[in-house]
């Protein structure tokens, strides 16, 4: 599992998903403000955390990316695990030590690091994350929603009783005064 800039700002965009109240689609456009990441980075990242299950997408207008799962079941692990490429087992490096017995000398620790490393990021929820920027004062600022759609027509005022409703209707309540 490796650690890079891209796991951290896909944890960072994640809690900020888990720390809103509504369940209304959060669009990257926020986001990518909001932390100042990329816009196409993000949408990169949402499409990896899509096909792993983790987010899911709206379309169109007011559309945007929510949870596809309660963020205490969603752990760091996961998280690194979609974004991270494993294409590879391990990156070819100048090797700087003299021998090859002297790279498995330290093989194993490395190994139970990773390991360590990795046991420990699958104990962290996404939920814990959320709690404690809450606590630290973090509040995701909701977007207003511009309400689209049908809506029902205004009705007209009544008129009051005895108040004319036509041109002819005011005419022939003016005329007894007229003719006076």
């Amino acid at each position: 599992m490796r650690l890079s800039t891209r796991g951290r700002f896909a944890i960072t965009a994640m809690i900020d998903l888990a720390s809103r109240q509504t369940v209304t689609p959060v669009p990257l456009q926020d986001l990518a403000q909001r932390h100042r990441i990329s816009m196409s980075y993000l949408e990169q990242m949402f499409a990896k955390l899509r096909q792993h299950g983790l987010v899911e997408s709206t379309r169109g207008p007011g559309g945007g990316y929510t949870l596809a799962l309660a963020a205490a079941s969603i752990s760091v692990a996961d998280i690194i695990g979609a974004i991270e490429d494993e294409t590879g087992d391990r990156p070819k490096e100048v090797q700087r030590e003299t021998s090859p017995t002297a790279q498995a000398m330290t093989q194993d620790l490395w190994d139970a690091l990773q390991t360590t490393v990795a046991n420990y990021l699958k104990t962290v929820t996404l939920q814990s994350l959320a709690d404690e920027q809450k606590a630290k004062g973090f509040q995701a600022k909701e977007r207003k929603t511009a309400q689209k759609g049908v809506f029902q027509k205004p009705r007209p005022p009544v008129a009051r009783p005895g108040t004319p409703n036509s041109v002819f209707a005011l005419a022939q309540a003016f005329a007894p005064l007229h003719k006076a």
